[in-house]
Order: structure tokens, then C-alpha cells, then sequence
């Protein structure tokens, strides 16, 4: 039998194996059946040849066309925003139910380093458990559209899952164990919408029903569920998700983590920043309580690698909530990474 640490850096290891070589594998099986290989299978070779002078005219065409106004226009009227990409909202971006997506960035960080790791509640069923301060953390995140199309031709629902990760590889001491693992699944109703609010557009809101835990059990247990509002705006090349969300109440003997949301309060706002193939991110939460107040703020740079579809990745955490297991613990973290490029 494989100790859970064992399995932990096998099953690490091949989701960071597969993060990095998928976008390589995808652009050669792309290239394997492009036009020219199509022509290569035709075994009369006036018939092949044609097909080659064909592919050829074809080419020559769009290069010509590419250099033109007509070409130009034509190339940025096919350009879709960010939110239109990722949550399918007119019919260059429709695609087929069931079919995958980024929901949340996905990513992986090899290396985080947090100033100020919460050992407390770990040391309350180990008194002995010490953290290092250095940590990997990856995040995985994908939906996939259930209906299309519902109550007319502008509502779909979808099923997102999000799972994050913070994993203590450097802590050899300790067989480098995973310390949490937050799971978050979510069903999501989405409005297509196209109205204008202060200069902006708002292109969709959707709400729905999500559930979060980190699969501990007492005293290390945390969950809650909620009701979530979330509204997308956009303003090229800026987009601004306002997420909300309302608590579904619990007795205080099923209530793991009491006081929740006078750390997380009931929203947050992601805003992005794209400048050619970089993204620049920022998240502002805030608990909104006067008296004592608390909040977040996170700092995200991808910028473009060798890979197609991976992006390099920086990202800086300072506050309260960013893990079940710290909702009420203030973690100041950063760290370098890699992550699935999901706006060009």
C-alpha cells in the first residue's frame, strides 16, 4: 500500500506532467492533421496534386487578404472578448453540450513562499506539526455546459468543479504532506445579457448553488454552502467579474467554521487587465464590517512562454480566506508558476 504522501507526489507528479506537455501534444496533433496531410492519403496522384494546388491558392489568398483593410477588419471583427470566450455567449464562441472548459485558472505554483503558515489548527490533532514556510500550490478548475439554450436561446447551465491544493514537498522532515485540499463544486444558471452600465457592458449573470470543504475530518473539518450572484462586466481590454454570495445558515453543532463570513463577508471583485498575450489580475474582498474590518487582496501577472497554451505566472496573496483551514488566519503568500492560458 502507497502512504498518502507516496501517492500524494505520484498523483502531483503527473498532473504537473500532463499541465506541461498537453499544449505541446495538442499543437502536434494539430499539425498532423492539417490540409497537407489530408492530400498525402489521395492515391491517384492527378487528384493528390490537385488537392496540394488547391491548399496552395487557398493560402496565398488569406495572406493576401491578411494585408489588407477588408483583412484587418475582418480579423478583428472575429476577435471575441474574454467573458464571450470562456462562458460561450454568442455563436462564434457556442460550442456542443458536454463539452469541457476552464472554469477558475488553473495553474501550478512550484514554488510559494508564505510568511506567516497557520500551524494552530493542525497542532490541535498533532501538537507536535511545524509547517515550512515554502509550499507548492496548484489549482484545477474546470465546468461543462449540462443544458443549452433553456427558457429561449439565452440561458445555459453549467456544472463547475474547482479543487486547490497546498502541498508541503518541501518539508522532507515530515514526508511532505499535502496540509489542505479545498473542494468546490457548483451548479450555475448563466444569462446571456447585453446592457450598458456606466460605460460598461454587462454580457451575463449567473447564479446557482456552490458547496466548498476541504474533506477533513473534526477538528480539522471546514464547509459551508452558498447561494452565489455573480454579474460580468466588460470594457476592452478590461473585465470585471462581481462575484456575491448569501450563506446557507447552520446549527452552531454542524457549524465548523463560525464567523465565516465576518472574514469573507458576501462578495468579492476580480478585475483583469489584458495587454497583448499578458494578463494582469487583481482580487478586492472585504467584510464590509466597520468595527473590525477584514479582507483580501490578490495580484496575478501571466505573461507568455515557449507553449502555446501554458503561461507563465506570478501571483501574490495578502489577507484573510484563501484556504477553508485559514478563513480566519491573515496569510501573506506569493509565488511563481505556470498557468493554462484560457484568453487568447
Amino acid at each position: 500500500m502507497l502512504s498518502d504522501s507516496t501517492f500524494g507526489r505520484i498523483s502531483t507528479g503527473l498532473f504537473l506532467a500532463c499541465f506541461i506537455c498537453f499544449p505541446v501534444f495538442a499543437e502536434e496533433q494539430s499539425e498532423r492533421t492539417s490540409a497537407p496531410a489530408q492530400c498525402r492519403h489521395i492515391k491517384t496522384e492527378t487528384e493528390r496534386l490537385r488537392c496540394y494546388d488547391k491548399i496552395a491558392e487557398l493560402e496565398s489568398m488569406e495572406t493576401e487578404s491578411a494585408g489588407t483593410p477588408e483583412g484587418n477588419a475582418a480579423e478583428k471583427e472575429a476577435e471575441v472578448s474574454y467573458f464571450s470566450r470562456i462562458w460561450e455567449l454568442d455563436e462564434k464562441t457556442q460550442r456542443e453540450k458536454y463539452t469541457f472548459r476552464i472554469h477558475r485558472p488553473t495553474y501550478v505554483l512550484p514554488f510559494t513562499y508564505n510568511g506567516s503558515p497557520n500551524v494552530e489548527p493542525l497542532r490541535e490533532a498533532d501538537p507536535t506539526k511545524e509547517l515550512k514556510k515554502p509550499e507548492v500550490t496548484f489549482q484545477m478548475s474546470f465546468k461543462v455546459k449540462l443544458l443549452q439554450n433553456i427558457f429561449g436561446k439565452n440561458v445555459d447551465l453549467w456544472f463547475g468543479y474547482t479543487q486547490r491544493s497546498f502541498w508541503q514537498l518541501y518539508n522532507f522532515a515530515d514526508s511532505s504532506p499535502f496540509r489542505e485540499t479545498n473542494y468546490e463544486p457548483e451548479l450555475l444558471l448563466n444569462f446571456k445579457t447585453n446592457y450598458e452600465i456606466l460605460g460598461l457592458k454587462l454580457l451575463f449573470i449567473n447564479f446557482g448553488l456552490n458547496h466548498q470543504s476541504n474533506g477533513q475530518t473534526d477538528p480539522l473539518s471546514r464547509s459551508w454552502n452558498r447561494a452565489v450572484l455573480n454579474l460580468g462586466f466588460e470594457r476592452e481590454p478590461v473585465s470585471i467579474l462581481l462575484k456575491t454570495w448569501c450563506r446557507f445558515p447552520e446549527s452552531a453543532e454542524e457549524d465548523d467554521n463560525p464567523g465565516i463570513t465576518r472574514y469573507l463577508g458576501y462578495g468579492e471583485i476580480w478585475a483583469y487587465y489584458f495587454y497583448k498575450k499578458h494578463r494582469f489580475g487583481l482580487m478586492i474582498r472585504d467584510s464590509l464590517r466597520f468595527e473590525k474590518n477584514r479582507g483580501a487582496l490578490q495580484a496575478e501577472w501571466s505573461f507568455p512562454l515557449f507553449f502555446k497554451n501554458v503561461a507563465g505566472h506570478v501571483q501574490y496573496f495578502n489577507g484573510y480566506g484563501e484556504s477553508l483551514l485559514d478563513y480566519d488566519h491573515r496569510t501573506n503568500r506569493i509565488g511563481v508558476g505556470f498557468i493554462v492560458v484560457d484568453w487568447y
